[in-house]
């Protein structure tokens, strides 16, 4: 369940007017702009977005970019963005930092639909003038390669239907490549790009059952380069993204100093999809609410926006 809860009835020419006020004069009114667009879905900021346009000849987000600062700013700024803009941007910034971080690729590629994962397909496209496929591709090499551009390019069948038997085959296979470590990684590679979530939840319950222990857990054992890496995300994001995003908000608010970077990306991107289950799963793993660790990290319009994008408006 989502957060997120948008009225039903909104004008979004009177939220650009009142956005409008917000920015003019010296020094942007945060609470006026968060009470407005920290309650407004997608559909309704882009309503926003061109009602804005069409009354004062500008760009609202352009306008908020320069009104707007540090962690508050970028948070706003994903969040104002059509979801699968917002994703391509997430993308390309993961893959321009200096330290190259294919978290973010393998999100995208993995806990997105096929059809969300194609419209960030073609949003990348038309922002960045390039495939993502081929920004992915010039940043990677060998089987770490092969494995991300086959995640980003896929087009999984999205049904529930399971084939047991190649379940089982498909375990025996990932667990005969895993112990032949990079002998056998295309086998790896070819199993986790082609086939659909549920096929591949069944092959990992099969696994886990035949050996005894998760295939996540093996692979890590059998190492920690970046292929291993990449593959073991894939395999958590597709096993359970609940989990996997309740690690990342743990992992970035443990690190020194806080991941803003993180915890607004899960925060933005989860808020109108299934954040309150995230939120659940936050508090049955670490016995406190996620609203709590985030108040305290953080602070400001920036925390007032993540406590409001989170359902807390207190």
């Amino acid at each position: 369940m989502a957060t997120l809860v948008a009225p039903p009835n909104h004008s979004p020419v009177e939220d650009a007017e009142s956005l409008r006020k917000a920015v003019k004069g010296w020094g942007a009114d945060g609470k006026a702009i968060i009470a407005i667009l920290g309650h407004r879905n997608a559909a309704q900021r882009t309503q926003i977005r061109e009602a804005y346009q069409n009354l004062f000849q500008e760009d609202l987000i352009k306008r908020l970019e320069s009104e707007l600062s540090g962690d508050f700013e970028r948070a706003m700024y994903r969040w104002i963005l059509e979801p699968a803009e917002r994703e391509a941007l997430l993308a390309n910034i993961a893959l321009k930092r200096d330290e190259k971080s294919y978290q973010v690729i393998v999100e995208i590629s993995c806990v997105l639909s096929p059809q969300e994962l194609f419209a960030v397909r073609c949003a990348y496209h038309n922002r960045f003038k390039r495939s993502i496929e081929e920004d992915v591709a010039a940043n990677t090499t060998g089987h770490l390669r092969q494995l991300l551009v086959g995640l980003v390019s896929s087009f999984r069948y999205g049904g529930s239907e399971i084939n047991a038997r190649l379940a089982q085959s498909e375990a025996d296979a990932l667990h005969e490549a895993i112990k032949n470590k990079n002998k056998s990684n295309e086998e790896i590679i070819r199993i986790l790009t082609t086939r659909s979530k549920t096929q591949l939840v069944a092959t990992f319950n099969r696994y886990r059952d035949d050996h005894g222990i998760a295939i996540t857990k093996k692979l890590s054992d059998e190492g920690s380069d970046e292929f291993h890496m990449a593959a073991n995300l894939a395999i958590s994001c597709i096993n359970d993204h609940k989990k996997y995003y309740e690690k990342v908000l743990r992992n970035a608010m443990e690190s020194v100093g806080s991941d803003e970077e993180a915890l607004t990306r899960v925060i933005v991107t989860r808020a109108e999809k299934d954040l309150k289950e995230i939120k659940d799963v936050y508090y049955k793993r670490n016995s406190v609410h996620l609203e709590h660790v985030v108040a305290n990290e953080t602070s400001g319009d920036y925390k007032k926006f993540l406590l409001t994008l989170m359902g807390n408006d207190d």
